[in-house]
């Protein structure tokens, strides 16, 4: 909410400076002031403030940029600063009240220090999985013995298993840094009804620095998981990624970004499995007030950590999302996403011996209904498709799920 009134705090206050700069010079000091404000987004105050004092010094009659500042400087605990900033704009540029009550409720909030920001969030649901073990979409599999080719069934533990579950999650968000570094904790629980087999629960704790280069913007991050099945400690993740933003002259509010990363997995139950991940990736995006949509491609290359069965595995992932307000406050999200993997050799020569071919598509649909400020309801189905050349990695899974949702600010 302290953003929004800061944005809007800006507008009404532009409108009272006169233009007082050749238009090469405006179209300048206005690409800065966009450069501030995107900085002001994501948290990051100090590069914020560094830049509208830039504004200021080519436009002195710049009144957005003198309000964001002083509001800037009472943040960061510079209390005598923005002090000064706020009786400038009252002395220099007459503001309406709106602006007055602002400026005032800032001085009484108080500037003695940075304090930072934090956001909690908290979800129940309940749902319902057609597939639980990701069982397998034929009753029968080929293989080969001694060199001549059979079919097997199945047994019922490799058929797809239906079931109910409860689903937790929980997530916290903080500032670490007044110039936008950020640290964050995600936990995930599920747990079915009857195949308690299969439950899981997660933990991810990360950090995340943005840093701008002229009108580059780039954000580096790392997180660490750990991921349980069953009573079982099952995975260990480590991820560190890179993600880009160039200053391409793109159309209305669309971005593009460019990640890098790299995730290395280690299954603390399976041998051969451990694997390291590079990915690189390019994403379009566009948000406006009722309507936000994203596309994106990657490039994947799976390097196996030992004698995993088909080796390494080079692939592609594609994803596209798109959310509108439907009606009222309810809104509504479709996502689409596919993830293409093949190996470099045999499955397992002399029993499977394909090479295995994996594509993996999964749509998402989502409504969400708000009761409250913080409070609202989800509903979200979800239909995955996992196609392979080996039948019996062949799997269909349906879920739908009704979540209550909370978030603190």
């Amino acid at each position: 909410m302290k953003s929004l009134l800061q944005a809007l705090a800006a507008a009404a206050l532009l409108a009272l400076a006169p233009a007082a700069l050749a238009q090469g010079d405006a179209e300048e000091s206005q690409q800065l002031y966009r450069q501030a404000l995107q900085s002001i987004s994501e948290g990051r105050k100090n590069d914020a403030s560094e830049t509208l004092m830039r504004v200021i010094e080519q436009e002195p009659l710049h009144a957005g940029a003198w309000l964001d500042l002083a509001l800037i400087q009472c943040a960061l605990g510079h209390a005598d600063e923005a002090e000064r900033l706020f009786n400038t704009i009252r002395q220099r540029f007459n503001p309406p009240p709106g602006i007055v009550e602002l400026i005032s409720e800032a001085r009484s909030a108080g500037c003695a220090h940075w304090r930072p920001h934090a956001q909690t969030a908290f979800s129940f649901g309940r749902g319902v999985d057609q597939n639980v073990n990701q069982g397998s979409s034929v009753g029968t599999y080929s293989a080969s013995a001694g060199g001549v080719p059979v079919e097997l069934p199945l047994t019922p533990e490799f058929l797809p298993q239906h079931d109910q579950y409860t689903a937790v999650t929980a997530d916290y968000l903080s500032d670490l840094t007044p110039n936008g570094t950020t640290g964050y904790l995600q936990f995930q629980s599920r747990r079915y009804d009857r195949l308690g087999l299969y439950n899981s629960s997660s933990l991810f704790a990360g950090v995340d620095t943005p840093w701008r280069f002229g009108r580059w913007t780039l954000h580096g991050s790392a997180t660490l998981g750990l991921i349980t099945l069953g009573t079982q400690l099952y995975q260990r993740q480590t991820q560190v990624q890179a993600r880009l933003g160039p200053p391409l002259p793109l159309p209305g509010s669309m971005q593009f970004n460019l990640t890098a990363g790299l995730t290395h997995v280690e299954y603390l139950t399976l041998s051969n499995f451990n694997s390291n991940t590079g990915e690189i990736r390019g994403q379009f995006s566009y948000r406006l007030d009722d309507d936000s949509a994203s596309a994106s491609v990657a490039r994947l290359a799976d390097r196996a950590g030992s004698a995993r069965p088909g080796g390494n595995r080079e692939g592609w992932a594609a994803s596209a999302q798109w959310r509108r307000r439907l009606f009222g406050e309810t809104s509504g999200e479709l996502a689409y996403t596919a993830q293409h993997w093949r190996s470099s050799s045999a499955y397992s020569p002399g029993f499977l011996d394909q090479v295995r071919d994996q594509t993996t598509q999964v749509l998402r649909l989502t409504l969400n209904y708000p009761l409250s400020n913080t409070q609202s309801l989800q509903l979200e189905a979800r239909q995955v498709r996992n196609k392979e050349n080996i039948s019996i990695f062949q799997y269909n899974d349906r879920q739908l799920q009704l979540s209550w949702q909370w978030q603190g600010l």
